[in-house]
C-alpha cells in the first residue's frame, strides 16, 4: 500500500535532501512539499494524508502551531523532524511519535518508516489526546515552568545514544558544534556551544570560559591567577582556563 505523504520544511535543502531519501522508499508517495505551515494546514484540511514529515522550527506558523490548528482527530502519524537534540529527547519522553534530527540521515530514516508502519499495522499511529498533549508541553515548555535537558541523544559510531547530562564531565567548543566529555570519551553534538549553554540547569552547569562549560560537581581543585582569569582541574585531571567572568559565576555558584 502506498502511502500518501507530505513533506513539511521552510528550508528548501532540507525538502530536497528529504525528498531524495524517500525516493528509494517503494511504499511512499510524495503527495505535497510544503515551504511554511499555512501550506501545510491548507492541505492537511483538504486532502487525505498517510504520513506527515513535519519540521518543529519554522517562521510564523511552527510544527507545534500546525498539529494544532489541524487538530488532533485529523493529524495523520506524524514524524516530526528537528535540528534540536532536545526536541527529540523531550518528546519521545512519551514514546509517542518517531522523530529525525538533522541533517537527516537514510539509516535513521529507514528505522523511522519501519517504526510508522508498525504503528499503522497495530491501528496506533495516531495518537490521543493525552500522548499528542504531553508530546507538545514537552517539546515547547511554558515560560512559567523552565525545562533543562537532562540527557542528550548523541552519535556514537553506527548507533544513537542518550547521553544524561549528570555523566559529562565538561563541555568545549568547537565552531558551531559542541564536544561532550563525558567517563573519558568525547562525543560531537551540532549545536554551539552558546545555544546549549541555554539548556542546561545552571545548578548543575557553568560556562567557565568563552569556549568550556564545567559540570560542578567534577571539580576537584580551583585556582586564581591575579584578581580575575585562573583555572580549575577536574576529578578526571583535566585543567581548563577560567575568564574573569566564569569566576564570577563559580562564585555566584557558592563554589569559591
Amino acid at each position: 500500500m502506498k502511502l500518501r505523504t507530505v513533506i513539511v520544511d521552510d528550508e528548501p535543502l532540507a525538502l530536497d535532501l528529504l525528498r531524495s531519501l524517500l525516493a528509494v522508499h517503494e511504499e511512499i508517495q510524495i503527495v505535497a512539499e510544503c515551504e511554511n505551515g499555512r501550506e501545510a494546514i491548507a492541505w492537511l484540511q483538504s486532502n487525505p494524508v498517510d504520513l506527515l514529515f513535519l519540521d518543529v522550527q519554522m517562521p510564523k506558523i511552527d510544527g507545534f502551531g500546525v498539529v494544532e490548528r489541524v487538530g488532533l482527530q485529523h493529524l495523520p502519524p506524524t514524524i516530526f523532524v528537528t535540528a534540536y537534540h532536545e526536541h527529540a529527547v523531550r518528546a519521545f519522553d512519551v514514546h509517542a511519535v518517531d522523530y529525525l534530527t538533522k541533517p537527516v540521515e537514510a539509516p535513521r530514516l529507514r528505522m523511522a518508516l519501519e517504526r510508522v508502519r508498525r504503528k499503522i499495522d497495530a491501528d496506533t499511529a495516531l495518537l490521543t489526546r493525552e500522548q499528542l498533549t504531553t508530546v507538545l508541553n514537552g517539546l515547547r515548555p511554558g515560560e512559567e515552568s523552565k525545562s533543562y535537558t537532562s540527557r542528550f541523544l548523541i552519535k556514537d559510531g553506527e548507533k544513537e545514544i542518550l547521553l544524561a547530562s549528570e555523566k559529562i564531565d565538561w563541555i568545549e567548543a568547537a565552531d558551531y558544534y559542541s564536544r561532550l566529555h563525558a567517563g573519558g570519551r568525547s562525543y560531537m553534538l551540532r549545536e554551539s556551544i552558546t545555544d546549549l549553554s541555554k539548556t542546561l540547569d545552571p545548578r548543575q552547569f557553568v560556562r567557565i570560559h568563552r569556549s568550556s562549560i564545567v559540570n560542578l560537581d567534577r571539580i576537584r581543585e580551583i585556582y586564581r591567577d591575579g584578581q580575575s582569569e585562573g583555572s580549575i582541574v577536574l576529578t578526571t585531571g583535566a585543567t581548563l582556563r577560567m575568564s574573569r567572568s566564569g569566576r564570577q559565576k563559580l562564585m555566584d555558584s557558592g563554589r569559591t
